[in-house]
C-alpha cells in the first residue's frame, strides 16, 4: 500500500486568526441576541448598514462616499420600520435600493436584489427574535453556525469533489454533507428541551441547505466582482457580508417558511 499523502499545513494556515475573530463576533452577538428588543435591533440595524456599504464598495470601490451615505439612509429607514409590518412600511424598504441603483452606473440590479435581500433579511431576524423568543434565534444560529464550522473543517479534511465549483471553487460535497448532518444533530438537541417534535431536524437540515446557498449567493457575487472578499473588517473572515452570508440565507428562508404557512410565534 502506498503511504498516505501528509495532510498540507498551508490549509490551516489562516485558522488561528479565525477562530478569534469568530469569537469575538460570538460573544458580541450573543450579547445581543440575549438583550434583544432595541439592542438586538440595533445590533442587526448596524450589520445590515454595513453590509449595503460593503457591497456598494464590491461594485464601485473608487466611489466610497455614496456607499456610506447609503448606509447611513438605510440605518435611518430600517430603525424606523423594525416594528412596522403595513404594507406601505415595508415598501419603504426600496428606497435604498432604488436609489443606489439609480446612482450606479454598472451592475444596477445586482445592487438592487442584494441590497433589498439584505435588509429583508435582517428584519426578518428582529422578527423572528421578537415573535419566537430567545431560544428559537439561538436555534437558528446554532444550525448555521455549525453548517459553516463543520462544513469548513470536513472540506478542509477530507477534500473531495466541488459541490458549484463555477460558483464557489473552494465548497465541497465533504463539507456540504457535514454541515447537514451537523444540523441535524442541532436539531435533535432542540427537541429534547422543546417542544418542536422531531419535525425540527429535518427543518434544521433544511435551513443549513439555505444558509449555504446564502453563502453560494454572496461567492456568487464576489466572482462577478472579481474580488476575494467583500472587505477586510474582519481579520481571517473578510467582511461583513463573508461572514454572516449564511445567516441571512437562514434568516430569508424562515421569513418564508413562518409568512407561508402561517406558524405562530412561541415565546419561551
Amino acid at each position: 500500500m502506498s503511504a498516505q499523502p501528509p495532510l498540507d499545513p498551508s490549509k490551516w494556515d489562516d485558522l488561528q486568526t479565525r477562530v478569534i475573530s469568530g469569537a469575538a463576533m460570538t460573544v458580541v452577538g450573543a450579547i445581543g441576541v440575549i438583550m434583544g428588543g432595541v439592542w438586538f435591533q440595533m445590533m442587526v440595524v448596524f450589520v445590515t448598514a454595513v453590509m449595503v456599504w460593503e457591497l456598494w464598495m464590491m461594485i464601485v470601490p473608487d466611489r466610497p462616499t455614496p456607499g456610506m451615505l447609503l448606509a447611513a439612509l438605510l440605518a435611518s429607514v430600517m430603525s424606523g420600520l423594525l416594528l412596522d409590518t403595513s404594507i406601505i412600511g415595508l415598501l419603504l424598504f426600496l428606497v435604498v435600493p432604488v436609489l443606489g441603483a439609480a446612482t450606479l452606473k454598472r451592475e444596477r440590479v445586482t445592487f438592487f436584489i442584494f441590497a433589498l435581500g439584505l435588509q429583508i433579511a435582517g428584519w426578518g431576524l428582529v422578527q423572528f427574535r421578537g415573535d419566537y423568543g430567545f431560544i428559537w434565534i439561538i436555534w437558528l444560529m446554532s444550525v448555521v453556525i455549525a453548517t459553516d464550522v463543520f462544513g469548513y473543517f470536513a472540506g478542509r479534511t477530507f477534500g473531495g469533489p466541488k459541490f458549484w465549483p463555477k460558483v464557489s471553487p473552494k465548497k465541497t460535497w465533504s463539507g456540504t454533507i457535514a454541515g447537514w448532518i451537523t444540523a441535524g444533530i442541532v436539531g435533535f438537541i432542540f427537541t429534547l428541551f422543546t417542544n418542536a417534535g422531531f419535525t425540527i431536524v429535518l427543518i434544521s437540515m433544511v435551513l443549513s441547505f439555505a444558509s449555504q446557498m446564502g453563502d453560494i449567493a454572496e461567492s456568487a457575487l464576489k466572482r462577478r466582482m472579481k474580488i476575494k472578499d467583500s472587505s477586510t473588517l474582519i481579520p481571517g473572515h473578510g467582511g461583513l457580508l463573508d461572514r454572516f452570508d449564511g445567516l441571512l440565507g437562514a434568516s430569508l428562508f424562515m421569513l418564508v417558511v413562518a409568512y407561508l404557512f402561517n406558524v405562530p410565534g412561541v415565546a419561551f
